[in-house]
């Protein structure tokens, strides 16, 4: 980050106290310019050209790039000060607030990670005839077209296009016909399926079809829809490389044949999300268990892949939820990463407690919402003074972790801007959860698309009482969970949850349960446990996932859960749910086995069965797994006895069968 700050009132229109914020942030301070952008811009270029300053006005980022470009610069970084704190109605001391957003962006965040996707221009584009093929001639000279004309259950007509003056006569771009089955995949790497596949052979005088083929396959980098029916993919507004439109629509047809046309190179796709397949409770066994993240991906993007999920980066559009709601924390949010979070949390909250504020209310947007803070600074009230905005890029990863962390660094309470594109199902159950464990009454969402009715909700809001002395959480999403609610409820030791929370305790039917430890050996995370030397089921409550993994593999369903989070010491140690006496081998005296178990086999099998007819058979029964190998090796009729083993033949054995000779 820079050594200095270089401010700008932007024409007189915010007051900047250059002095009192140099002293809060801990950073130099230029004195306080009023048009950096047009009458100073040689003021500007001095700064930029000494390097290690940042510009406080984001709304000339361009010409500021741009400047820096002319001085053989890197551009220089920016920080809006005036939209998210400058320009409001309120006359509170906006210090702190400054001073929070400074130390925010002051932070070290480490950088996107990306994949290099290449698109050649191959272009598959669907629709009717008369629009299909008027697009194809938009973009045959920048793309690789190819025109699907829809035959069968999918045109309600098996043979579209007879007339050949509607056909195509060069080989400027490609015709085929057929039904479309299906298709997958995203930018440049798309496969399509087809059956009754036919290409239009334009060789001769005579146009022909080709013999239909059933299961043709194909691949192309971009799809463009025009059929105005179902789309071919969940949340397609999400598949990159897929656009689709209104057919009647001409301007939308418009807009996608631009984007189209502009979607030929390499391009960086962000890779949202780290995965640790080990961690993941999906199944064991061939047993189901939480499929959390399956149910709630918008597009399609994660998979079963036997004992965990897959997650493909190239369909993969950084919604965020699965991140949130994944209780092993198998699957993180990594644009940026889940610390890098949690860092800007707590570098907030403490800054501005640092610069002399109390009491700031935390306000989480996404892109869309920072434009209805310019929205209602420039036109409106703005945001209150204690009113901190942090922006994310994927709200839905912004779950109950992140909501308690916020409350336990000192915001008295926090706002979730709700944006177009997300899952409100998933946000509100985040927040529900958080409510539960320690965020009564000072977490909210906020359902607004006017900037007014944005700052009318934030000033006609009191903020509470934040905790009196803020801790700063560290470790795993549920670690910080863990801290933040033991924070936030001293006095409490348990506190009940929602249904489907991912934080529970683990119930057994002592009358219904056999011990025989199944739920032991398929526990993901190891919270179901044995003791080697007694017959013991033991249970770590701080780390059940309530993936119900173990009450699905129980042969007795003697197991069921409570949604709870357990703040006693004993959660973090095993404690016993059953035991019961062992079983003394009758021959050894050994300990084996469940001595009830033992006891009803005997009971069922004594005597009752060919196997166990005879009271020396029955007896095996009671002993331990040595002992009962021994017993059948020496019984009579032993089944594990063979037929006696020939003598060993010597030298001396074949020389005096020649001399006999």
């Amino acid at each position: 980050m820079a050594k200095q700050l270089i401010l700008c009132d932007c024409s007189g229109t915010q007051s900047l106290n250059s002095e009192a914020l140099s002293k809060a942030c801990g950073l130099a301070c230029s004195p306080v310019h009023s048009a950096l952008c047009t009458t100073q811009a040689d003021r500007a270029a001095t700064a930029i050209s000494g390097g290690e300053s940042v510009i406080c006005c984001a709304q000339e980022k361009r010409f500021f790039a741009d400047l820096a470009a002319e001085l053989d610069q890197p551009a220089p970084p920016v920080l809006d000060l005036r939209d998210r704190a400058g320009w409001t109605a309120d006359s509170g001391d906006l210090i702190p607030k400054m001073s929070a957003l400074v130390a925010e962006a002051s932070l070290e965040i480490p950088p996107e990670k990306f994949l290099d996707v290449t698109c050649e221009g191959l272009c598959l584009i669907l629709g009717a005839p008369d629009i299909a093929l008027a697009a194809a001639e938009r973009l045959q000279d920048c793309l690789g077209v190819t025109v699907l004309v829809e035959t069968g259950a999918a045109a309600g007509s098996d043979d579209t296009l007879a007339d050949p003056a509607e056909l195509p006569l060069g080989r400027e771009f490609d015709l085929i016909r057929g039904c479309l089955r299906r298709a997958e995949g995203a930018l440049g790497q798309f496969r399509v399926r087809f059956d009754g596949f036919q290409q239009l052979d334009i060789t001769g005088r005579q146009w022909r079809w080709t013999a239909p083929r059933d299961g043709a396959q194909s691949d192309c980098d971009l799809i463009l829809d025009l059929r105005g029916g179902p789309a071919l993919f969940p949340a397609p507004e999400k598949r990159e490389g897929y656009l689709r439109a209104d057919p009647k629509n001409p301007q939308a047809v418009a807009d996608a044949l631009l984007a189209a046309s502009q979607m030929v190179g390499t391009f960086e796709k962000p890779l949202y999300l780290r995965h640790e397949p080990l961690l993941c409770a999906h199944s064991r066994a061939s047993q189901s268990g939480c499929s959390k993240c399956l149910d709630h991906c918008p597009t399609s993007a994660i998979a079963s892949a036997g004992d965990h999920v897959s997650i493909d980066p190239m369909i993969c559009a950084g919604c965020g939820a699965c991140a949130a709601l994944c209780p092993s924390g198998a699957i993180t949010y990594d644009a940026p990463a889940t610390d890098a979070q949690f860092r800007r949390i707590q570098t907030l909250a403490q800054a501005y407690l640092k610069a002399g504020g109390s009491s700031p209310r935390l306000l989480v947007v996404t892109p869309h919402g920072s434009e209805m803070i310019s929205l209602a600074a420039r036109f409106g009230r703005g945001l209150p003074a204690d009113v901190v905005p942090i922006e994310v890029s994927a709200l839905n990863a912004f779950g109950h972790a992140e909501i308690l962390a916020a409350l336990a660094a000192g915001f008295a309470d926090v706002s979730i801007l709700l944006s177009p594109g997300i899952d409100r199902a998933v946000q509100t159950s985040e927040l529900a959860l958080a409510l539960a464990i320690g965020g009564a009454g000072k977490a909210r969402l906020l359902d607004l698309a006017d900037p007014d009715a944005l700052s009318a909700a934030l000033y006609e809001t009191e903020a509470p009482k934040p905790l009196a002395t803020p801790i700063r959480p560290m470790g795993s999403r549920r670690q910080i969970t863990r801290q933040a609610a033991m924070a936030l409820q001293p006095e409490a030791q348990q506190l009940p949850l929602p249904d489907q929370a991912p934080y529970g305790a683990v119930l057994v039917d002592q009358d219904s349960c056999t011990l025989c430890l199944s739920c032991v050996s398929l526990c993901p995370s190891g919270a179901l446990g044995d003791n080697p030397d007694l017959p013991q089921l033991r249970f770590q409550e701080e780390a059940c996932l309530q993936c119900g993994l173990c009450a699905n593999t129980c042969p007795e369903d003697a197991i069921s859960f409570e949604p709870r989070l357990n703040l006693e010491p004993a959660a973090l140690s095993q404690v016993v749910l059953h035991e019961e006496d062992p079983f003394a081998c009758v021959e050894c005296g050994a300990l084996f086995g469940v001595k009830s178990t033992i006891e009803k086999i005997t009971e069922k099998l004594a005597g009752k069965h060919a196997m166990f007819a005879r009271p020396e058979m029955a007896r095996m029964i009671q002993m331990c797994d040595d002992c009962r190998v021994q017993a059948q090796f020496h019984q009579k009729d032993s089944p594990l006895a063979g037929a006696e083993r020939p003598q060993v033949r010597t030298t001396e054995d074949y020389l005096s069968k020649r001399r006999d000779h």
